[in-house]
């Protein structure tokens, strides 16, 4: 089987792709290279740099590849971007995708797993979420990540489209060659190594107020490798699933002052940091349910403790300071 991968060059895409070819798939991938690194591709692998949603592109993709299905990581991601730009994010993350729906239909490909997100299910009414949690996001980047899972199920209706949508709740962590080397660091634990190596003088702590045991965020920290071997689990069950949503995550919540100790206990090193306001679209607490995940793709998260996390993601980021240029 060869699977397309969107995003492939980006943090949890590369990761993707260094486990779909060690489960033997073979792999395409098209990015372009906003956020990812064409270093993070290995060689040998077919790679077309440009935006997913060129149809154009698409094409000549699926018409030299002989694409049997799609793996669909490229988006733009940052909440506090989409809050102040929604307009890029509806452009990217759904008409882009319509794109690659369309072009997959063209080509006879009717299979796909979605990277959503649990940011389409906005401020929790109850923790853990599950899959039935009502969705109603407080940000356009989740907005824009409901809408494709809606689009993808109507496509599913109507054309037979099989598809998972995989709503990650926080990735981190790192597999021995690859890491998170965003252009623009953002997330809690890059921006934490980010300081103690020296290339930021402090940690803003975005609000001190909410309504958990330390007043800072709590969150659901889950390996990037687990995520990566749920896409293979979820696309070896998509014929009996073939509409199918999960939720990916360890079923704990640890604080951003519960992260920043964790990662100075496993450096020896203190992290300078400071409060600041809250971060606009923000919920207070984001807790997974995975127990569906568990159930019907028999998927059993291997690096489930906080500081396996964080050691992994503090190695890769020690190993390459400067991301892949070293």
């Amino acid at each position: 089987m060869t699977l397309l991968v969107t995003g492939g060059a980006g943090y949890i895409g590369s990761v993707c792709v260094e486990v779909l070819t060690g489960h033997g798939y073979d792999v395409a991938v098209v990015d372009n290279l906003q956020e990812g690194h064409r270093e993070a591709v290995p060689e040998g692998i077919p790679f077309y740099e440009g935006n997913y949603g060129d149809r154009d592109l698409l094409n000549r993709i699926f018409g030299e590849c002989a694409i049997d299905g799609v793996l669909h990581f490229a988006a733009d991601t940052k909440v506090e971007e989409s809050m102040a730009d929604p307009g890029k994010y509806f452009r990217n993350n759904v008409l882009h995708g319509i794109a690659l729906l369309d072009a997959m239909r063209a080509h006879d490909c009717s299979r796909i797993i979605f990277s959503s997100t649990a940011a389409t299910f906005g401020e929790p009414c109850y923790v853990p979420v599950d899959e039935g949690h009502p969705q109603v996001p407080v940000n356009p980047y989740g907005e824009s990540k409901l809408m494709y899972e809606r689009i993808l199920e109507w496509y599913h209706r109507a054309h037979g489209i099989k598809y998972s949508a995989l709503r990650y709740f926080n990735a981190a962590g790192a597999s021995g060659r690859l890491g998170d080397a965003h252009r623009k660091i953002t997330l809690l634990i890059p921006v934490v190594a980010q300081v103690l190596l020296g290339q930021r003088e402090t940690l803003s702590i975005f609000g001190n107020d909410y309504p958990t045991e330390d007043g800072t965020c709590v969150r659901d920290y889950i390996h990037v490798i687990d995520l990566a071997e749920a896409h293979v689990l979820a696309l070896e069950k998509l014929d009996e699933n073939p509409h199918s949503c999960y939720n990916l995550g360890n079923g704990k919540g640890f604080s951003n002052l519960q992260v920043v100790r964790t990662m100075e206990e496993v450096t020896g090193m203190k992290v300078p940091w400071e409060f600041a306001g809250r971060r606009a679209g923000d919920p207070a607490v984001l807790i997974a349910s995975s127990e569906r995940a568990r159930k019907e793709l028999d998927w059993n998260p291997r690096y489930n403790s906080l500081k396996a996390i964080v050691s992994s993601a503090w190695e890769w980021h020690r190993r390459h300071p400067e991301g892949y240029q070293i």
